[in-house]
């Protein structure tokens, strides 16, 4: 009887186990986030992938290789993550990269060089640093930043040569939404009318700061989906890494081959941490852009402030947008503080910093944690004064990744710090 019952255990009288078939799956976000993708462990049945920090892998004979060689190529651990992360997003394949920047270095890289791109006005800096610094002068690529709401303008900017349009939805830092729906129709109008010949017009999307708890882009028409999953997916701000996906095949292919010959890639231990935290986006999600809708509630009233940026404020000029594409707002609230009477800007921000007790002023965003980004000398600082001004970018504005804490205690905090 005993051994019958350790054999049982074991899993050596599996073929007598009742079999059934399941529900079907669920597309519901706080449910694919947990169960996507291919995570089963199959040396062990451990119910979370373990981190394989081999490089290499045994190969039974000459001709003979199992489903990983090298681990540039392919890792169990990694391999894990991008189909679950592939699954959340809803795509079919998944590249996880060293960061969200190497994303972003990777998809342009999917375009020959002397090619054009149009972008949206106001995306991140370190991808407008990328795509000035860089890329112009390694691969001659020229770009053109415009609203991607305005459908003729984008349409009179598409050149023979353009290859990419570069969506960032909502924008780093003012939040600015892009109607993706909208923007794809009017680009693959554009194409049928004018008989676009070759390769059409690739459109990514950043998704960074909605996350597919948001939205899902790829649903929506875009090709490719770009992530710094530093942010959202990991969740806890000890990670950092990238990702794009998408649900074309040829792209796949052309990726995979890519990631494998540049090979910024994210290690084992990156990917263990990020699918850990990809676990709880839903419930993160729903708390965080909770508690960032009534952060920006409170700041749009605050005598101190001057402006303040939320998309799902009815104030906003792009509510209704919000609401028909996104699930929230959002969990970035972006402001404008006012230079107090008697002091500088640079003073005012010195005494508001001085006066907080949990939120706390770093780079980044996405964490549990509450923090404050100073956009000038941080996300924008690799861009010029002038450069700043053109998108919305003051001295005084700060973006407020709004955390998982009590929203009483981060609004007291907040008036608090705010006071003369």
């Amino acid at each position: 009887m005993a051994a019958a019952a350790e054999a049982a255990r074991q899993g050596e009288g599996s073929s007598k186990r009742l079999k059934r078939t399941p529900i079907s799956p669920s597309d519901d976000i706080a449910t694919v986030s947990i169960h996507g993708g291919d995570q089963h462990d199959p040396g062990h049945g451990a119910i979370f992938p373990p981190i394989t920090t081999a490089t290499t892998f045994v190969q039974e004979n000459l001709g003979e290789g199992g489903a990983f060689c090298y681990s540039r190529v392919a890792n169990p651990t990694r391999k894990a993550y991008e189909t679950a992360l592939a699954d959340v997003e809803g795509g079919t394949y998944c590249t996880a990269t060293a960061s969200g920047m190497a994303a972003v270095g990777l998809a342009l890289e999917l375009l020959p060089a002397g090619t054009h791109a149009i972008v949206m006005t106001g995306v991140y800096g370190g991808t407008h640093r990328l795509f000035e610094k860089v890329r112009r002068s390694s691969m001659q690529m020229d770009f053109t930043y415009t609203n991607l709401n305005d459908l003729n303008t984008v349409c009179q900017n598409i050149r023979d040569n353009t290859r990419m349009i570069w969506v960032e939805s909502p924008t780093n830092p003012l939040l600015e939404l892009v109607d993706i729906a909208a923007l794809v129709d009017a680009v693959r109008n554009f194409e049928r009318e004018k008989n676009r010949t070759g390769e059409r017009i690739l459109i990514c999307a950043d998704n960074t700061f909605a996350t597919a708890w948001n939205q899902r882009p790829l649903r929506l028409g875009v090709d490719i989906v770009m992530l710094s999953t530093s942010k959202y997916i990991g969740g806890h701000s000890d990670m950092t890494g990238g990702a794009l996906i998408t649900s074309d095949a040829a792209l796949s292919d052309r990726l995979n081959f890519l990631k494998s010959a540049v090979g910024g890639i994210a290690a084992p231990f990156e990917a263990y941490l990020a699918l850990r935290g990809l676990k709880t986006l839903a419930i993160r999600m729903e708390r965080q852009c909770s508690n960032a809708l009534k952060v920006a509630q409170f700041l749009e009233k605050h005598p101190s402030v001057s402006e303040v940026y939320y998309p799902l404020l009815d104030s906003n000029p792009q509510v209704e947008l919000c609401r028909r594409q996104m699930r929230s707002g959002g969990a970035v609230v972006t402001a404008r503080i006012k230079a107090m009477a008697g002091k500088t800007e640079v003073e005012t921000l010195r005494h508001f910093f001085a006066g907080l007790r949990y939120w706390v002023l770093a780079e980044s965003l996405g964490g549990v944690e509450s923090t404050i980004n100073h956009s000038a000398s941080m996300s924008h600082g690799s861009m010029s004064k002038e450069e700043r001004a053109a998108v919305g970018v003051h001295d005084t504005t700060l973006r407020l990744s709004v955390g998982i804490e009590s929203v009483d205690d981060l609004i007291r905090d907040l008036d608090h710090a705010l006071k003369p």
